[in-house]
């Protein structure tokens, strides 16, 4: 083995990126031996590159001895192109304001839907979404919104994989998921209901540029107002449309 990795082979860098990589949204503060477990890096190794990541305030350690990402690399993050975000944040803040609910945009990375920009208040219904936050795509409102407006070879391999079954409610079995995605397509949005989250529902729509989906808009509400869903969906599609006016201004073809 290679340096002490568990891989033979793996460089330093691909071991420096597995260290950070085992941190997530649900793993913010990982003692020293559950970072070389998730990471699947060698104790002793982690524990050396833990050490020079700390130094560079890359990493930070809590006083229990807890290490959480660093200020350093929250520097570097804001560096990330975030056009999306920007044009997306203002009709996020004026649908929320109408509304009074969580609203949030989100974009597909491999399987699953990244959530990059997110507004709410005190009294919107808790929800597992954040910015940063990964999700799988078939129980999410915006995910669904997505995945329909995919590729029919994407969708098939999609369908074909083990999905993943947060709740009861949520949709697995892959002819009812196919159906169901052919009627989001056929509508123009996406509405779920306990799939992710007991206790929350929500309405998402695709932000369709240059005829392709290169993000999605969602609003999440209590599950005991899903009847409201329908009013909603104009202006969540209204919001849609814009973002996606604005953003095709000086895009890239």
């Amino acid at each position: 083995m290679s340096g002490g990795s568990r891989e033979p082979g793996r460089s330093v860098t691909s071991r420096v990126l597995a260290v950070l990589g085992a941190f997530d949204a649900g793993h913010q503060r990982l003692t020293l031996t559950a970072i070389a477990e998730r990471s699947g890096v060698a104790l002793s190794t982690a524990h050396r590159l833990v050490g020079e990541l700390e130094a560079s305030h890359a990493l930070a350690r809590d006083r229990d001895g807890r290490y959480h990402i660093g200020l350093r690399l929250w520097e570097l993050g804001q560096l990330a192109p975030s056009r999306l975000r920007e044009v997306a944040h203002p009709w996020l803040q004026e649908l929320f304001a109408a509304t009074g609910e969580n609203v949030h945009v989100a974009v597909r990375d491999g399987v699953e839907v990244l959530y990059v920009d997110k507004v709410h208040g005190r009294n919107a219904v808790p929800i597992v979404s954040r910015t940063g936050t990964r999700l799988p795509m078939h129980p999410t409102g915006v995910g669904k919104a997505l995945l329909a407006h995919e590729s029919d070879w994407f969708i098939g391999a999609y369908l074909a994989r083990e999905l993943e079954r947060p709740t009861p409610h949520t949709i697995t079995e892959p002819g009812r998921l196919a159906r169901e995605l052919a009627a989001v397509r056929a509508q123009g949005y996406a509405i779920t209901c306990e799939e992710m989250t007991l206790g929350s529902c929500s309405a998402a729509a695709p932000i369709i540029v240059g005829g392709r989906p290169i993000a999605a808009i969602g609003i999440v509400l209590s599950s005991r107002r899903t009847r409201e869903l329908p009013r909603l969906v104009e202006p969540l599609l209204a919001g849609a449309r814009r973002i996606a006016e604005a953003y095709g201004v000086d895009a890239p073809p």
